[in-house]
């Protein structure tokens, strides 16, 4: 991505997408806020602002009403028409594009540019690149490598392709999606379609019904299901791509490694109930529109 160039300290900032919000924050900027949207929740402060409508429909009158003089849109998110009516009228709209764990970094350093907090941002930035790091240094070379499925919703169920950092995850934990040759970001993928690539382990989100997706594939002849490979992520962090994101990471990497250790016959039979592969952190709203993260 490209990073912007000398720091304009905007002093008046809306934040178009939950994500946008968290990194603004992250980038030493919180108090710069002056409006976000719908699911915002992260850190706490931004709860209290303004609401301008959701990252898909955006209320033109209420971000003319709170004066800001910087606009953050969401590349890939923030509807295009959108961010043209904004311009038009005279507002500074700027594009953040974040598509796989390696960017969050850069997101940081053109968020803290933008906002004229550099030194924070800069800081941020390389605390993350250091923490990647060190998950990719520990989980280099695990082995076996295990099929997964990372299920969103279900009727219709949908999963992601190489190119989200949801599947980067996975990869990094010693995993390999089994759709990541999907032709979209996040596409629909039928019944017939999971059993042909017989996941080891399923990993579904927090924020979706996970009773209803175990008892789904309860009686499916997946590998998975055999095993009792479920494992419940928080969703609300892989979707984001801020900081947080390794969070999510972390959650990934435990389920896959409980779940390799239990096909090398280091851990007893599984009940089949649901996995917590780390400590569960306070159930997040309805991701109505956080669900790819931005």
């Amino acid at each position: 991505m490209t990073l912007a160039g000398p720091a304009i300290g905007a002093d008046r900032v809306i934040a178009l997408s939950p994500h946008l919000a968290e990194l603004a924050c992250a980038a030493g900027g919180c108090d710069k806020l002056v409006g976000a949207v719908a699911w915002s929740d992260y850190p706490e402060r931004v709860k209290a602002l303004p609401q301008v409508g959701d990252a898909y429909a955006v209320n033109i009158e209420q971000v003319l009403s709170l004066q800001p003089d910087l606009v953050l849109a969401w590349e890939g998110g923030t509807p295009r028409e959108t961010q043209e009516r904004l311009q038009a009228l005279k507002l500074r709209v700027e594009r953040v594009s974040i598509r796989g764990l390696d960017e969050v970094a850069d997101g940081l350093r053109r968020v803290g540019a933008l906002l004229g907090t550099p030194g924070s941002a800069e800081m941020a930035a390389q605390r993350y690149v250091a923490r990647l790091a060190r998950l990719r240094a520990r989980h280099q070379g695990v082995a076996p490598k295990l099929r997964v499925y990372y299920q969103i919703e279900l009727e219709p169920a949908y999963s992601i392709n190489a190119d989200s950092p949801i599947s980067q995850a996975i990869e990094l934990c010693g995993g390999i999606n089994v759709f990541a040759d999907l032709p979209i970001l996040a596409a629909t993928v039928n019944r017939e379609a999971v059993l042909a690539r017989d996941p080891q382990v399923l990993l579904y989100s927090r924020q979706d019904d996970g009773d209803a997706i175990r008892a789904y594939w309860k009686r499916a002849g997946l590998s998975a299901t055999r095993a009792g490979a479920f494992y419940e992520i928080d969703g609300s962090l892989l979707d984001r791509a801020t900081p947080r994101l390794l969070d999510g990471v972390e959650q990934v990497c435990a389920a896959l490694s409980d779940a390799r250790a239990a096909l090398l016959g280091k851990k007893g039979p599984s009940t089949g109930a649901p996995r917590h592969p780390s400590p569960a952190p306070a159930p997040a709203p309805p991701r109505k529109d956080s669900r790819t993260g931005g």
